[in-house]
């Protein structure tokens, strides 16, 4: 039988294996926690999410629906996950981190063709076929060994955790229910600022201490996810156009728009906590306390988790990886996940699914897939295999990715958001015969 080693049981990895293993293959899913920990992750879980515990919008006609529409079509074992844990985040999708970690190791323990090996792996097996899906903490001795492999300096970004707060702690008297543009009901608590606090506030954050970056590495963040306090040194009304823009709230108290607000998200089933949304920052524990309880509902705020940053690594995928996901030089070695450069939780999970059912086909003796042109995941396949190399920097999924509509397509269609959804519907017809043929047998779009 086609055995498998997958390094990694984040993400990607969890999602590459459970395609693999359902193509038939036998999969040795190597895990390093709790052997090892990392400085972000606090579970042995496999996929246990730290950033936030949200898989960001899944409203139809947005590329980010796409890709997961995609993902639920082609049997993902993560968007499994999601559906059975989600929690309620208005337009998003958002899970009880908890119960979906332990719902995923759960499905991949009890699959008879895959094996959680529970160590460290510091060298590529070289000869065997492999998926590299150690995502953003890859330990160093196995960075190291990736450095080798790909023949390329390291790359690497800073990313940056957003706090997580006790429901009890938080004022409802002032913090009120409400989702922006009226999207999603009374999913999200929002705490209102007036001018004065909000200044108040920003001069707080702008001019509290931060933890230090190690001193020999350049800072890079992920423009996607860039700490509140950076955020806040662009500009005195920066933070008022991104994450306490107070767009579509209204404050019951007095009857208007907020000068700015904070919003917090459901975090789990059980509502007994909350996320602050946007609010990833690298503040020493202490400041965070102090400048976070100036926001007006957040006085007695509890914090559960504090913000924190780590680096996050990945390489530079198109000078060494095919569409496929598999290495150039290396064929039977394959990656998956953050590493190769595309950003986010269900990006990670596509480029996992693209990678597992490849390593099985590779195994089988069977052409590998190539995902179609029009579909979200294949835009990002393109991008990790063709983007520019000067500067290649990690991506979400955006309509920007995604493969333009026709002339005569565009013209038909006058407003943006029309144009959009004619974009996703043609992606997912395109992706629906593709999978049918795909679990047929028939011939597809591939490479040798």
């Amino acid at each position: 039988m086609n055995q498998i080693t997958i390094i990694g049981g984040g993400l990607a990895g969890v999602e590459a294996a459970w395609q693999a293993a359902t193509e038939g293959a036998r999969v040795k899913l190597y895990e390093m926690r709790p052997v090892k920990q990392t400085p972000a992750h606090s579970t042995d879980k496999l996929a246990e999410i730290v950033c936030s515990n949200s898989l960001k919008s899944d409203e139809p006609g947005s590329a980010s629906h796409l890709l997961k529409e995609e993902l639920r079509r082609a049997g993902s074992l993560v968007m499994e996950a999601a559906a059975a844990t989600q929690v309620p985040a208005g337009a998003a999708l958002a899970v009880d981190r908890e119960r979906f970690a332990e719902h995923i190791t759960h499905r991949i323990a009890s699959h008879p063709n895959i094996e959680i090996v529970r160590e460290e792996i510091t060298t590529i097996p070289h000869r065997e076929t492999t998926i590299i899906a150690t995502g953003p903490l890859t330990s160093e001795a196995l960075t190291f060994e990736i450095m080798k492999l790909t023949g390329d300096d390291q790359l690497y970004f800073y990313d940056a955790i957003a706090p997580i707060i006790a429901a009890d702690s938080i004022d409802h008297s002032i913090a009120f229910k409400a989702a922006r543009y009226g999207k999603g009901g009374d999913d999200y608590l929002n705490c209102p600022l007036n001018e004065e606090e909000y200044a108040r506030f920003y001069d707080s954050l702008i001019n509290a201490n931060s933890v230090p970056l190690q001193r020999f590495e350049e800072t890079r963040w992920f423009e996607a996810c860039l700490p509140i306090e950076e955020l806040a040194r662009r500009g005195v009304d920066t933070l008022r156009y991104g994450p306490m823009k107070p767009v579509g709230l209204i404050d019951p108290r007095t009857g208007e728009q907020p000068y700015a607000a904070v919003q917090l998200r459901q975090e789990n089933l059980m509502a007994d906590a909350y996320s602050m949304v946007g609010f990833q920052n690298h503040l020493r524990y202490g400041e965070q306390a102090r400048v976070l309880r100036l926001i007006p509902g957040l006085e007695r705020a509890e914090f559960l988790q504090f913000g924190q940053i780590h680096r996050n690594t990945y390489i530079n995928s198109p000078r060494v990886l095919q569409p496929t996901m598999q290495m150039r030089a290396h064929p039977n070695i394959f990656f998956a996940g953050q590493i190769t450069g595309v950003e986010g939780y269900v990006e990670s999970v596509a480029m996992g699914w693209l990678a597992g059912a490849n390593a099985a086909r590779l195994g089988n003796g069977e052409e590998l897939l190539i995902a179609p042109p029009r579909s979200a995941i294949g835009a990002l396949a393109r991008y990790v295999s063709s983007a520019e190399t000067k500067n290649y920097q990690p991506v979400n999924i955006t309509f920007a990715l995604l493969e333009p509509l026709s002339r005569e397509q565009a013209r038909s269609v006058k407003r943006k958001r029309d144009r959009h959804l004619l974009q996703v519907k043609l992606a997912l017809e395109e992706w629906v015969e593709w999978i049918q043929k795909a679990r047929s047998g028939s011939e597809l779009a591939t490479v040798g």
